[in-house]
């Protein structure tokens, strides 16, 4: 497969790049973490309506761009280069989610609050359990007359405390169903999670008989693991951005960084060092592209392509900026270098959506090895 970016994705990248360098530089990613909300409502409203990034791969008719894998690939590397603190990758699992399950109706429903930006929807799939897996959902819905109630604890829910809605999957009589609940509907609890990583916030939701509405009709299993994988996807192209983000800040300071008068980068150890991770955000990054090209052209094995990006990028993206670390010595650990930034949210994309592990084993029984 020939991977090839055409002049509207390269303007599509310097686009997001400008906005991104001008309103969600250092600075003001440390004041959005350091709030309650995590992030801040004003500029994503701002990216919604300026770039489309809200409505990404929403249809133009809600009132999206309309893009597709290969786009949302560009628009979240460099999401990921400048950890930007927006709910990006809850909004596109979202988007996702409704065109693969949700009804017309549904669609024209939801869609255009969360490609404005008006509202923000997150998705809920992992039960009580804590796994990353749409095949042991173990929460239920239970039918009230025309509608649902559901019960249950629906964990690590990306921009769960500060959703308007949440999509929460549970068990049904006909298999995995997809259900709107309004995050201030009477028997919503929401709890924000203390994390390591605070530029991305993930949240523990309990529901006591709240009344929800179903999307679409029949199992929507296989619509979900669509939406999973090309949202993994996405995530694996946010890590290939930032660890190619830890490699640019790691050579600057070998090149800057003077010991016994010389550059730290002209010794041999740090040049192989940089080689190292030169090679290893090269192999992250053609992961990730092979994965959104499979996912745009529908030539080729979706899962595979999905599984192999995130097994290799969720390790080498922790691996890249553990490094890049260490090439800045004592600098690296102190609170004002933005290098730690990068190492925890790289350790949080690690095991977000599932470890390398659990990828791999899915992986080897795909392909029954």
């Amino acid at each position: 497969m020939e991977f090839t970016f055409g002049e509207e994705h390269e303007a599509l990248r310097n686009t997001v790049r400008s906005f991104l360098d001008a309103e969600s530089d250092e600075a003001a990613v440390r004041t959005a973490m350091a709030s309650e909300r995590g992030h801040d409502p004003g500029l994503w409203r701002r990216m919604a309506g300026e770039i489309g990034l809200a409505g990404l791969v929403v249809p133009e008719v809600h009132g999206g761009a309309g893009m597709g894998p290969v786009e949302a690939l560009v628009v979240f590397e460099e999401l990921g280069r400048s950890l930007a603190c927006v709910p990006a990758l809850s909004s596109y699992f979202a988007a996702n989610v409704v065109l693969e399950v949700g009804s017309e109706a549904d669609q024209a429903k939801l869609l255009p609050d969360l490609a404005s930006g008006r509202a923000l929807l997150t998705v809920a799939h992992v039960d009580a359990g804590g796994r990353w897996d749409l095949g042991v959902v173990s929460n239920e819905a239970r039918r009230e007359g025309e509608g649902s109630l559901l019960d249950g604890d629906w964990r690590y829910v990306l921009d769960g405390h500060v959703a308007d809605r949440i999509l929460a999957v549970a068990r049904t009589s006909d298999g995995l169903g997809v259900f709107q609940v309004e995050a201030d509907a009477p028997g919503v609890s929401r709890k924000a999670l203390p994390g390591l990583d605070l530029t991305r916030r993930l949240a523990d939701l309990r529901l006591d008989r709240v009344a929800a509405r179903r999307l679409g009709e029949g199992d929507a299993r296989a619509g979900l693991e669509r939406a999973w994988l090309r949202t993994i996807a996405a995530l694996a192209a946010e890590q290939t951005g930032a660890a190619g983000r830890c490699l640019e800040l790691a050579t600057a300071y070998a090149k800057s960084r003077y010991q016994f008068g010389r550059p730290i980068g002209s010794f041999q150890a740090i040049k192989h060092q940089c080689a190292d991770l030169l090679v290893k955000v090269e192999l992250m990054r053609s992961a990730a592209w092979n994965a959104a090209f499979v996912a745009a052209s529908g030539e080729g094995d979706l899962e595979v392509a999905v599984r192999m990006a995130r097994s290799y990028c969720a390790e080498a993206g922790f691996e890249v900026a553990a490094q890049a670390l260490q090439i800045h010595g004592g600098m690296g650990f102190t609170w004002e270098h933005p290098i730690h930034l990068y190492l925890k949210r790289a350790k949080s994309s690690e095991l977000l959506f599932g470890s390398a592990i659990q990828h791999r084993e899915r992986l080897a029984e795909r392909l029954a090895l």
